[in-house]
């Protein structure tokens, strides 16, 4: 299902029991961050939040809003995000059907849906439009922007859309890096150096030209999401959140930028980076747990903001985990599953912990056929585009429940000689990586946890794993009520 708005999946929540209105005045300065926090680590994330009396601004701010397996199964459109994994998975099958009329039955809905994913463009104003500040009116201070943590180099955008265009092709760009705000029309734009937008602007710099921003705040969750989301060169994130959405994204024309941005969104910021001006961001209190440190990134200087008449400020705050983020990564590992499958067949499943913050760590399940076969999909995933950051990669067979830590940890202890199973490589590494030995380069890891073959050194049998027989289970079972335990 499409949402209306960001207000209407706010409704959905209220309705559904998922959401929590605080009318006490809280300070957007660290005591949010506090609250927020608390209430991520409360079994299955705690509900989400609607500041209504942030202290220094009339504008009611959310957070949390993605911050359980429900939350972001619903910011998607459906009760489970595995039937919109299924979707992905039944649309990416590669069989050719056999004959005319089967092709036509089986692929025919596919396009249909197909058919449905460009976004389409409105004429005239928006209702992320119904307020346009110019001028000395353009003021972030206005809205509740949250200084996280303590050590934080000043106040933080922490959900923001981030729109560019290749200066090249034109091709769009959406994705979500931190903005740092400087003053009331100046921030940083932390985007990373493998990131897509960095492209845009080192091309921009090339051709010496400024380039063309938006920041966009709110809208249909999903297009939230697909900012978060690691899609494959080629595919536009509005082409994507239609597909979730099942219903194309509205686009209309910023006010002083040649961007559209999505018609429903709460907030949009416009404005120009200069690829050679460069300025220090951070620190920045991150998901890893720790503060990334201060670094010089290009700096944004705002052109307009345009917002609706009564907006709501989506936030979030990324810490030490279990935060909301971690349900971001959840959905990216269920959604894109299916197409890692395509690449690499033999994976049979995969987990991204919460605690390894993304790129930290990933349990892989295989189908394993031969020796050699673990290392084989441990170098296919460091090839595959933001997989290469993957610190530590653990291999195992495709009976094991790698989504349970303590099995995963029972068979890793038992199944590993390290000198044997493991293969260590170097290249990229995430630039909040702080261990490794320079930014953005280091070292990656991978153990091989599976059944190991005679070709792969193991000469002895393989020892069953310790089982009880199912009749006596059965009759153990019969007799569980009068045994009175």
């Amino acid at each position: 299902m499409a949402y209306r708005d960001f207000g209407d999946f706010l409704d959905q929540l209220e309705r559904k029991g998922e959401l929590k209105r605080i009318k006490t005045e809280v300070d957007p300065y660290l005591e949010i961050t506090e609250i927020a926090d608390r209430v991520m680590k409360m079994p299955d994330g705690g509900p989400a939040l609607l500041f209504e009396n942030p202290k220094g601004s009339n504008i009611p701010l959310a957070i949390n809003t993605f911050g359980s397996y429900k939350r972001m199964s619903l910011a998607l459109g459906v009760e489970d995000m595995e039937t919109l994994a299924c979707e992905i998975e039944d649309l990416l099958k590669p069989e050719v059907p056999r004959g005319l009329f089967n092709a036509a039955k089986e692929l025919l809905p596919k396009l249909a849906v197909l058919s449905k994913m460009p976004p389409k463009f409105q004429k005239g104003d928006g209702r992320c439009q119904e307020v346009v500040l110019l001028g000395d009116d353009i003021d972030l201070n206005k809205f509740p922007i949250l200084h996280c943590w303590p050590e934080d180099g000043g106040r933080y955008i922490t959900l923001p859309l981030v729109f560019t265009h290749d200066p090249n092709t034109g091709k769009r760009n959406v994705g979500m890096y931190r903005v740092q705000v400087y003053d009331k029309k100046t921030t940083g734009m932390h985007w990373q150096m493998h990131k897509v937008a960095a492209e845009h602007a080192r091309i921009s710099e090339e051709k010496r030209k400024k380039i063309d921003v938006c920041v966009v705040l709110g809208g249909d969750p999903a297009i939230t999401y697909a900012a978060t989301a690691p899609l494959p060169p080629g595919i536009d994130e509005m082409l994507f959140s239609g597909f979730i959405r099942k219903k194309p994204v509205t686009l209309v024309k910023a006010k002083t930028v040649d961007i559209e941005v999505p018609e429903d969104a709460e907030i949009v910021i416009e404005g120009q980076i200069d690829p050679f001006e460069r300025r220090m961001e951070g620190p920045f209190g991150d998901h890893t747990g720790y503060y990334s440190l201060a670094d010089m990134y290009p700096v944004f200087h705002v052109t307009a903001i345009t917002h609706r008449k009564n907006p709501i400020y989506p936030c979030t705050i990324v810490g030490r985990p279990p935060m909301e983020d971690g349900m971001l990564g959840k959905a990216t590992e269920r959604l894109f599953l299916p197409l890692l499958k395509l690449t690499v067949p033999e994976v049979a499943d995969m987990c991204l912990p919460v605690e390894g913050v993304f790129h930290n760590i990933a349990f892989v399940s295989i189908k394993k056929r031969y020796p050699g076969h673990a290392f084989k999909v441990m170098h296919a995933l460091w090839g595959l585009g933001q997989a290469m950051f993957t610190k530590m990669i653990f291999v195992f067979d495709e009976d094991v429940n790698i989504h349970d830590t303590k099995e995963v940890l029972w068979r890793l202890g038992n199944n590993i000689d390290p000198e044997r199973d493991m293969c260590l490589v170097r290249g990229p590494i995430d630039v909040l990586d702080h261990a490794s030995r320079g930014l953005g380069f280091g070292s990656k890891i991978g153990f091989d946890c599976t059944r190991k073959l005679p070709a792969e050194g193991f000469q002895r049998e393989w020892p069953p794993v310790i089982e009880m027989s199912d009749d006596v289970k059965k009759r153990v079972s019969a007799m569980w009520e009068g045994l009175g335990i």
